[in-house]
């Protein structure tokens, strides 16, 4: 059953996690380095890493035997860490430098939007969520992807270098609060 609660739930963490508005400055990075992104094909190709790992990670888990939920606390694990580089400014995860010019695959879709921390958080929320809750955030995240990135310059100059950090900053904080209680509503069982 649909609940907008926890499509609001799921849709602010995958926000937080995939942080799309944090990733601007690198984006336009790229955007020059790779002579512009592909907004559609950037959203398609982190759509169906994310919907197929929605689909697919538990079996792909089952096979390498780890239980869900101990999946879901070294997820929690991996979104907390993610949460610290944000507030604190580390780069503890380091983007791959050889991805080369592939485009809005590699790196944009892939992993800067659906890297290992969305995919790890996808996993984690189907401890805790309904699934059409789970894609109907995953939908709303890839919309809101879609028009960042098909507006960057524009929200570069409206926020500005000090408004991104600040909001970098707050889903940092956000995604503290979020890794902390999926591990500890996961520990226990």
């Amino acid at each position: 059953m649909f609940s907008l609660k926890q499509i609001f739930t799921v849709t602010f963490t995958l926000l937080a996690v995939i942080d799309i508005i944090g990733s601007i400055p690198v984006l336009l990075s790229l955007k020059e380095k790779m002579g512009g992104i592909h907004p559609e094909r950037a959203t398609l190709a982190s759509g169906f890493l994310m919907v197929l790992f929605f689909f697919g990670g538990e079996q792909l888990l089952s096979v390498l035997g780890v239980e869900i939920h101990s999946f879901a606390v070294a997820g929690s694990i991996v979104i907390f860490i993610i949460g610290l580089e944000m507030i604190l400014g580390l780069e503890i995860f380091k983007n791959d430098p050889a991805a080369g010019k592939s485009g809005s695959y590699v790196p944009v879709a892939f992993p800067i939007i659906a890297g290992s921390g969305t995919l790890t958080t996808i996993i984690s929320l189907k401890a805790d969520f309904g699934y059409y809750n789970i894609l109907a955030g995953i939908l709303v995240n890839l919309v809101l992807i879609y028009v960042v990135l098909r507006s960057l310059n524009w929200l570069e100059r409206r926020l500005g270098k000090s408004g991104l950090m600040v909001i970098r900053k707050f889903f940092g904080v956000i995604l503290l609060a979020i890794a902390i209680r999926i591990f500890k509503s996961n520990l226990g069982v």
